[in-house]
């Protein structure tokens, strides 16, 4: 069985589960639950730590897992990303008080706070710069503050959290981050182990599923060009011929966050009856 480790808990758990769930995977059905073992699918679920997941799978305990890229990075584990799954989405940046520093080469001989002090002291060291790293667990933006620190890096949403405490952000952006598949480069199949092409073409059809919608509509032959020029479709459209010869019926797929725009630039150049209808699942 492929052996996968999932979040049990944080930002990244609930959408993870859900991810998989979707993607036809069993679930664990009580939250305490550690493993869960999917027979059909011939995988097995562990349920652990996402700031340890990098470590089993890089490891080799595990073959692949669910994690985030700034926790990946930060760990120093050899495992390897496979691609990202398009949430948990954040940046990471560098912070102090207002007007002490403009970029990274400003913090040599500093003290840094930060909860990812592995990924902080690599993203330093590529501008040569050399500091001291006070690694905390949370609330860094208090750090400056209370004396512990010069600067901190954490991630920046808004920012805030960060001037209510009197810092700034400054410099280019120590990673952008989100959600990631991982695996890892031991055993005699490597990135192609038994079950990760199913689990990622799975996973692919879940992210497309999410983020396209199906449009159909109705156009004169004669508008169909300047239709399909607003929609082309993920490939190409589908063009069905209707009782009417002057008029095709037209399917396409496209982003979601695009669709009333393209509905109406359609409606502009006569397309009629217009529906819009989202994707349960997808295989790409």
């Amino acid at each position: 069985m492929l052996k996968i480790a999932v979040p049990n808990k944080g930002s990244l758990a609930e959408t993870a589960a859900q991810m998989l769930d979707e993607a036809g995977y069993r679930g664990r059905r009580d939250g305490k639950e550690l493993i869960v073992v999917d027979a059909r699918n011939e995988v097995e679920f562990f349920f652990l730590r996402p700031r340890d997941i990098a470590t089993y799978v890089g490891s080799g305990a595990l073959d692949v897992g669910i994690t985030g890229r700034d926790l990946l990075l930060d760990s120093g584990s050899p495992a390897l990303e496979v691609e990202g799954l398009g949430f948990a989405r954040s940046t990471f940046r560098f912070a102090g008080p207002a007007g002490r520093f403009g970029d990274a080469r400003d913090l040599a001989g500093m003290r840094v706070a930060s909860s990812y002090t592995g990924l902080v002291e690599r993203h330093l060291a590529q501008h040569g710069v050399t500091a001291e790293l006070v690694r905390l667990d949370g609330a860094v933006e208090s750090a400056v503050r209370l004396g512990v620190a010069d600067a901190v890096a954490d991630v920046v949403e808004t920012g805030a959290t960060l001037r209510a405490q009197g810092l700034e952000v400054f410099g280019e952006p120590i990673l952008v981050s989100e959600a990631v598949l991982i695996t890892n480069d031991e055993g005699e199949h490597g990135t192609d182990k038994p079950g990760l092409s199913t689990l990622k073409r799975r996973l692919d059809g879940v992210i497309v599923a999410r983020d396209f919608v199906l449009v159909d509509y109705d156009v004169q032959r004669s508008r169909l060009d300047a239709a399909i020029g607003i929609a082309s479709g993920f490939e190409s459209a589908t063009v069905s011929p209707l009782h009417d010869p002057d008029w095709v019926a037209v399917r396409v797929m496209v982003r979601s966050q695009e669709t009333n725009q393209i509905m109406d630039a359609l409606a502009d150049v006569g397309a009629r009856a217009i529906i819009v209808t989202n994707i349960q699942a997808a295989r790409i």
